[in-house]
C-alpha cells in the first residue's frame, strides 16, 4: 500500500472491499465550491500564496477555506468577498447552510461549525 502524503480520513471500512478515504483538501474544495454557489458571494478571498498560485495559472479550488477534520466532526473557516449591496448576515447564513449540506451529503461527515469571515466587497 502506498503512503499518502496528505491528511486523509477514513469514511468507510468494508472488510470485503476495502476502505474509502478522503483528503482534507477535498473537504475544503467541497466547502469552497458550495460557498461560491450562493447568490451574493463574489469570490473566495485568499492569502498572498493563493494569489501567487493564481498568477502562475494554477487554480486553487480550496482558496479561502480552512478545514479541521477530526474523527467526530468537521470545522470550516471561510474567507469571502461579497457582492456590493448584498445583505451580509443573510448571505453568510445561506453560505453556512449550503456548506453544511454539501459536506454532509457528499461525505457523510458531521459539520459542527462553519465560520464566515467577510474579507471584502466587490462591485459587480
Amino acid at each position: 500500500m502506498e503512503k499518502l502524503d496528505r491528511a486523509t480520513h477514513v469514511l468507510q471500512v468494508d472488510g470485503a472491499m476495502g476502505e474509502v478515504r478522503i483528503a482534507d483538501e477535498v473537504v475544503a474544495i467541497i466547502a469552497g465550491m458550495a460557498a461560491t454557489e450562493v447568490k451574493g458571494v463574489a469570490s473566495m478571498a485568499g492569502n498572498i500564496k493563493n494569489e501567487l498560485v493564481a498568477k502562475m495559472g494554477m487554480k486553487n479550488l480550496s482558496k479561502g477555506v480552512k478545514v479541521e477534520v477530526t474523527d467526530t466532526d468537521v470545522k470550516v473557516d471561510l474567507a469571502l468577498n461579497l457582492v456590493f449591496e448584498a445583505n451580509i448576515l443573510e448571505v453568510s447564513g445561506k453560505v453556512q447552510e449550503k456548506v453544511i449540506s454539501a459536506i454532509e451529503s457528499m461525505t457523510g461527515m458531521s459539520v459542527s461549525t462553519v465560520n464566515v469571515r467577510v474579507a471584502g466587497v466587490v462591485l459587480e
